[in-house]
């Protein structure tokens, strides 16, 4: 007869994945939300102005 192949796999690399994002959710720098916003608020101003003052023809 021929052997079965064991299913039990995913279960495992699972847990792994668990394990590493826990790991990296401790060690991640914390960046408030807000700074966030306001760095993007700052991206599309400087990006308008840059299409403002060189535009492409």
């Amino acid at each position: 007869m021929a052997k079965q192949k064991q299913q039990g796999g995913g279960f495992q690399s699972a847990a792994g994945l668990m394990r590493y994002f826990d790991e990296e959710e401790e060690k991640s720098p914390k960046i408030d939300h807000r700074l966030v916003i306001i760095l993007v608020f700052i991206t599309i101003i400087l990006v308008e102005v840059a299409k403002w003052q060189w535009p492409v023809t």
